[in-house]
């Protein structure tokens, strides 16, 4: 697939993706590298367009470069949406009560504090991303260290397998809690569900995904 054709096949993995509104959306690409430009309204629609792109097969990485920009009327100061972000955490049942202090300055959101598995980590990203007014979000959320963490990487190693990857592709390190994966696949899709993999392990803490698209 030239440059021309992967840029056509972002186009339209964008316009096939209901929750983005691809009108708004340029896209660029170079040698796998795939570029969106323009705006959207929330930043829900950021996180949904680049998920689109990255799912296209041949797209190694994706520079982000779009801008929220709310509809006309709507207005929220960041203390509304500190308000909102915090009620739609504690009605959350996969964020546990309490674990999660919430942060807003200029409509960005900063999460903070400590839960026990990286789903309830992503739960609460996902929570506060789709308020009105949310420019972005950053998570410093960190998992709890679990005790006996010397079988992760069997536990991994053996997900990755039952999940049709080539145990000969992906090399898994691991170092208490902290995972290390590298080798080769042949889509972004499939490094990052290798990295979720590797996340669903018990007594994993962090993951560094050095894998490559190839």
């Amino acid at each position: 697939m030239n440059d021309n054709q992967l840029k056509q096949a972002v186009l339209d993995a964008l316009q096939w993706e209901p929750s983005v509104n691809a009108a708004h959306i340029g896209v660029t690409a170079q040698d796998g590298v795939v570029t969106l430009m323009g705006h959207v309204e929330n930043y829900a629609e950021k996180a949904a367009a680049e998920k689109a792109a990255r799912r296209v097969n041949e797209v190694k990485a994706v520079a982000e470069e779009l801008e929220v920009r709310l509809p006309l009327g709507v207005t929220h100061g960041d203390e509304e949406i500190a308000a909102a972000a915090v009620n739609r955490l504690d009605w959350d049942s996969m964020v546990p009560r309490d674990s999660v202090r919430v942060k807003v300055a200029s409509g960005w959101v900063t999460l903070s504090g400590e839960v026990a598995w990286f789903f309830q980590k992503e739960a609460a990203v996902d929570d506060v991303r789709k308020l009105w007014g949310v420019i972005g979000v950053s998570s410093e959320i960190t998992i709890k260290a679990k005790p006996n963490t010397s079988l992760i990487r069997e536990h991994i190693v053996a997900a990755l397998d039952r999940s049709w990857f080539d145990p000969a592709s992906i090399h898994v390190s691991a170092q208490g809690g902290e995972v290390r994966l590298t080798g080769k696949v042949a889509s972004w899709y499939e490094r990052d569900e290798a990295g979720a993999t590797a996340w669903a392990a018990p007594g994993t803490t962090s993951v560094v995904n050095d894998i490559s698209v190839a």
